[in-house]
């Protein structure tokens, strides 16, 4: 038997969430972390910290690469539940990680393994569903989804105060084992045994070609690479930002926790929308929005402004742009997964590996180029927003081509 049988709607939805909140949670309950993680592994240069968040990033995009085809060959359920037992171990690693160097590759295992969860949640998904409903899915998904993020970084700093920061990874492996033994519980096996593709090196290939060989999968994923980058630089840098240029680091929990709930509920809005605007037009409208609003930002801390309206703004403005992945992502991994139906694995793990690597590549220098203020910050998202917005236009006009 296969799909979801002993679920309903609300345990399916919930289920697939934590699976793909494990990347939330592993990138944002870091960032309280970050200062005392720095002073302790790498004095001499404290902005090296953030590596801890990218080296994740970096591992959950060469592992997606992978987790896609083996759970098209081997079953969705195995997959994500090989994929825990690594991301525990790598938690496991990087607890014990007595310089930076090490802490960077107990990350990448991590990101690694959390792949699994993150990818074959999206092709459990599309094995049940497909095209708009698949979309309105995805927006509860990523509103419950948005709930992580906004509790990881006050549970992280509780964690912090009460046994230090290295136990944020024993945390990590709770959550895997707990989301691990729900999933082999709940979850019928959603992919049958004949719908399985052979694990071989030349019908990879095919696959990948496949993949790729489509317009609109191509411009969806730079679209979504732009988009990723737009959230993980700003993650990357939201506490140096808070700390260094406000000096409110003792509020970043809170305020984080108060931009992620609000951003939450443009999932709902987008649920609630998507069915009747479509995605395309959901994707292109967020992006025209925070074209003109990161704009508005560039100007107006280039010119000064009150120390009084600046916080206040960038506040509106971090959580806009929290909001923005909310409109955006779901809907563009939908558009980019619906011809890949027959091989919704890898064409999930393809469409992610690169829009993930490709994202980090982006997010590393910018994140190194923190100069003490937000502004290069404001700059890049503006760049990241402006591209992505022209991709959607030839898009639209791929689509057409296509129909």
């Amino acid at each position: 038997m296969t799909g979801q049988s002993r679920l309903g709607r609300v345990e399916f939805v919930a289920m697939m969430a934590m699976l793909v909140a494990t990347v939330a949670f592993s990138i944002d309950a870091m960032l309280p972390a970050l200062p005392q993680i720095g002073a302790e592994l790498t004095p001499e240069a404290l902005n090296r910290a953030q590596l801890v968040v990218t080296s994740f990033i970096l591992g959950l995009g060469i592992g997606t690469l992978f987790t896609g085809p083996l759970s098209d060959s081997y079953g969705r359920k195995r997959v994500i539940l090989i994929g825990s037992g690594v991301y525990i171990f790598g938690a496991a690693l990087a607890w014990a990680a007595p310089t930076l160097e090490l802490m960077i590759a107990a990350r990448i295992v991590q990101g690694l393994g959390a792949a699994a969860a993150r990818i074959v949640a999206l092709a459990i998904v599309r094995d049940l569903y497909s095209g708009r409903e698949m979309a309105r899915l995805m927006s509860f998904v990523m509103m419950v989804f948005t709930l992580v993020p906004a509790i990881s970084p006050p549970a992280g700093n509780v964690v912090i105060g009460i046994a230090g920061w290295r136990m944020i990874f024993a945390c990590f492996a709770v959550f895997a084992l707990i989301s691990g033994l729900w999933l082999a519980l709940r979850l019928d096996e959603p992919l049958a045994p004949q719908a399985r593709r052979p694990f071989r090196r030349a019908a990879l290939v095919l696959a990948m070609k496949e993949v790729v060989s489509h317009r609109t999968v191509r411009l969806a994923i730079a679209v979504q690479m732009l988009c990723m980058a737009t959230l993980f630089c700003s993650i990357s840098m939201i506490q140096q930002v808070f700390e260094i240029y406000f000096n409110r680091a003792a509020q970043f929990p809170q305020w984080f926790f108060l931009m992620a709930l609000i951003a939450g509920s443009f999932s709902l809005l987008n649920a609630r929308v998507v069915m009747r605007l479509g995605m395309r037009r959901m994707v292109s409208g967020a992006l025209a929005l925070q074209i003109g609003l990161s704009g508005l930002m560039v100007l107006s801390f280039a010119v000064g402004l009150p120390p009084a309206i600046e916080f206040p703004l960038y506040i509106a403005w971090q959580t806009s742009v929290f909001a923005n992945a909310a409109l955006t992502l779901g809907n563009i991994n939908a558009l980019a997964m619906e011809p890949l139906g027959h091989i919704a694995g890898m064409g999930a793990s393809v469409i992610a590996a690169i829009a993930t690597v490709g994202s980090i590549l982006l997010t590393v220098p910018v994140g190194l180029m923190f100069d003490g203020t937000p502004l290069p910050l404001f700059l890049a998202v503006l760049a990241a927003v402006t591209v992505a917005r022209v991709l959607m236009g030839k898009l639209k006009r791929a689509e057409e081509f296509t129909a």
